[in-house]
Formats: structure tokens, sequence, C-alpha cells
């Protein structure tokens, strides 16, 4: 889920869709790169083509062999088996100390080139420098490419083909099974056991969100993130991954007073109890407050959930892979098991 600025952006976000035609040559001079890189080579795979979730068919001579990809769609990738198809990356990638971004997954954050590690940095010359063949991201609205500026679309698009896939108003299982067509289509064997053993301990996991709401009726879940003036409350009916726990049955919150996108309502800290809850997921983000954060603000140590201890980490964004989903429903069940009536 987008946090609260990004929403905003991407509300404001046009088409994508580079105006007019800028040459090779054009777009490199712009980025202060003097001569203009080679194709790479065919990986000789033949014709390649995928129907991304803006209806658009992208094709290629070649299966793409140098992707760049949103951090968290690379390490997606990744657990369907791609590997040194993955070339390039932006988004958060590294902590402050260096190390791998929770966003990474399995991704070796040595091995491909960031291209930006915030919202709002993407180096043109580095990602014209390494031949790129495919660009994927997410997509939260229609036709608004995941972490790729606004302000330099218009010179990344036309250096190589771009999917998207939805991301939003769907239920998580769809961006995965979208990723991992995707990644099957770029030479992933989704046979192999890595993967089928992500599926089997994914679906193992769903039915265990379904036996703790079975188990422990009545837990009313509220999903949040914190920003120093405000609460938000995230809506499940907009959030890949609220909408499918509440298809296994969760009783989420659902906010009222939505804001562009519908994302969620955001609240002042005053009235942060608002909707009673039995359970809060907390955004778990850098971008978003963390527990010893919120311990200044009154009326979060007020909150019954807080005060219950009853606060379980959330990744707003999750990795749309079986691998990287499956972790979030066994805590989610071991949230839910434990959690008792408190609003």
């Amino acid at each position: 889920m987008p946090d609260a600025l990004s929403a905003r952006r991407l509300s404001r976000r046009g088409l994508l869709t580079a105006g007019g035609v800028a040459t090779l040559a054009t777009l490199l001079a712009g980025c202060g790169t003097d001569d203009a890189p080679k194709p790479a080579a065919s990986n000789g795979g033949g014709p390649w083509s995928f129907t991304d979730d803006r209806a658009r068919k992208v094709e290629a001579a070649a299966r793409p062999a140098r992707v760049v990809a949103f951090t968290g769609v690379a390490a997606a990738l990744i657990d369907f088996g791609l590997d040194k198809q993955l070339v390039g990356v932006f988004g958060e990638t590294r902590r402050a100390d260096g190390t791998a971004d929770p966003q990474a997954g399995d991704l070796n954050v040595e091995a491909v080139e960031i291209l930006g590690n915030v919202w709002g940095e993407f180096s043109l010359e580095k990602y014209a420098a390494l031949r790129p063949e495919l660009l994927v991201t997410h997509m939260y609205d229609p036709d608004a490419l995941w972490y790729v500026p606004d302000e330099s679309k218009d010179k990344i698009l036309p250096l190589a083909p771009s999917v998207a896939i939805t991301t939003a108003r769907v239920p998580m299982t769809k961006p995965i099974e979208r990723y991992a067509a995707l990644a099957e289509s770029l030479g992933a064997d989704l046979s192999a056991k890595k993967v089928t053993d992500a599926k089997a301990r994914f679906d193992a996991a769903a039915e265990a969100v379904r036996q703790a709401v079975k188990a422990n009726p009545g837990i009313r879940v509220l999903a949040c993130s914190g920003s120093p003036d405000l609460f938000y409350v995230s809506n499940p009916r907009v959030s890949t991954d609220l909408m499918y726990f509440a298809e296994l049955g969760v009783d989420i919150v659902v906010p009222t007073k939505l804001e562009a996108g519908d994302y969620f309502e955001a609240l002042s800290w005053e009235n942060a109890g608002r909707f009673p809850a039995d359970l809060i997921l907390l955004d778990n983000r850098g971008t978003a407050l963390q527990p010893k954060d919120l311990t200044a603000k009154p009326t979060w140590q007020q909150l019954p959930a807080v005060k219950a201890n009853q606060v379980t980490p959330w990744d707003a964004v999750p990795r749309f892979s079986y691998a990287g989903s499956a972790p979030l429903l066994e805590n989610l069940a071991t949230a839910i098991r434990a959690a008792k009536k408190v609003s």
C-alpha cells in the first residue's frame, strides 16, 4: 500500500506513456553519457511477449535478458526463480547502515545497480548504461508506474519496454499469480521445488489464518500507519493484502472518510481511537513511525490493543510471491490466535 505522501502523488499522476519520439542518443546526451550503449546480446530464445495489466502487449525479438525492476518486484521474481536477468533496481534497497532493506528479500543487493533508494530517486544515466531490455514495477493506480518519477518518466520509458502489474483493488493472490506468469515468460521454472514448496507453505499459511479466525472469533483488526502529525487507517477494500485477509475471514476495520485514492482515512492523533480494534497491524516501513516512536503519542498509548500489547508488524507493501507472502499470513494467524477481545 502506498504511504500517505506517495498515495497523494499517485493520485496526481497522468499517463506514463512518453509523449513524442526521442532517440536513444538524445536521451543519453541529456543524462551526460557520450556513447550510446550497444544492445545486449540476444539470448536466442526466440520471440517473446507479455500482456501487462494496462492491457498492453509487450513484444521483443528475444526473451529480455536485462531486467530492471522496483526492488520488491525484483525480490518476487527471484523467489520465482529468476537471477542473472535482474541487473538493476529502484526503490528502498539498502538501509542507512548498508544492510539490505526487508523489501529486497533474497535479492543480492551487491550484484545489482541501485538506481535510487527512496521515492523520487531514479538515475537516468545509470539506467541507460545498464542497456535495459525490460522495466517492471507495481501499478497501484491506472497507468501510474510505482517509483518511476513523473518528472523524468518521458526520458526513462523510451529506453526499454515496460510491464506494470496491478497491486491494488484486487486480492493479494492476483499480483502473485501475475508476477509468477511474468517470471515464467522470462525463463523461470515454476515447477522447481523452491517454487512449489513456497506455494505449499503459502496455502498452509492461508488455511492457518482461516482456522485462527474460527478458533478465536470476533477479533477486530485495524491496519494503520503513523506519521508525526497523522494516524492513517488503511482500507481493506483497496489494499491488496488486507483484501485477501478479509477473504480469509479476518474482520478488518473499514475506514469511512477516505482520502483521494481511497487507500486510507487520515485522522488527527487526537482521534486515533475512532475505530475500536483488538489487534493492530502497524506499518513496519522505515517511512512510518514504529512502536518506540509512538510512545510519545498519548492517544496511541491509550488504544486498548496497545495497552494489551496486541500490535504486530505489517508489511504494507508486500513481496508479491508465495515465498514473500507466506510469512505475512503465518504471523497474522499467530497474532489472531493470541489476541483477546479488548475493544
